[in-house]
């Protein structure tokens, strides 16, 4: 590996410590009931969208639930320190939906032809941030 790309995957590296995410590939719900959900909790305090998420009875908000609690428990792990959940402000950074595989079925139909049935997928990145670190890092600048 030339110096030059050591150095730039370092600098990646360095980065990434810094970042709380967690990801599902290949989540069996559309793309397009998906989206709805993640605009309920996008920018919101971490508490208030798993609470959110909680009460929502559909099949998306599930899955969120469960991406949001990895990606406090990533949270947890990368800092290794004992502050709670709501001293540390986190709160729901970014969320992209982004489709996947699809499957391709066929639904037979009258006087013999077929209609083809697409079962969507999607892929989900969830960013959390910390609000107190981000403060820190702003008076570090100035």
């Amino acid at each position: 590996m030339g110096s030059r790309k050591r150095k730039s995957a370092e600098l990646r590296k360095e980065a990434n410590k810094n970042k709380y995410i967690a990801r599902i590939s290949n989540c069996a719900v559309s793309p397009r009931k998906m989206r709805p959900v993640t605009k309920l909790i996008k920018g919101k305090d971490a508490a208030i969208a798993l609470a959110i998420l909680k009460t929502s009875n559909n099949e998306p908000s599930r899955h969120l639930y469960k991406l949001l609690s990895s990606a406090i428990s990533n949270w947890q792990t990368k800092t290794s320190n004992s502050i709670r959940m709501e001293d540390a402000g986190l709160y729901v950074k970014s969320i992209n939906v982004d489709g996947a595989r699809m499957l391709k079925r066929i639904q037979p139909a009258p006087q013999g032809r077929a209609h083809r049935i697409r079962k969507r997928s999607n892929h989900v990145t969830l960013e959390i941030g910390s609000k107190s670190e981000e403060l820190s890092n702003v008076e570090s600048n100035d």
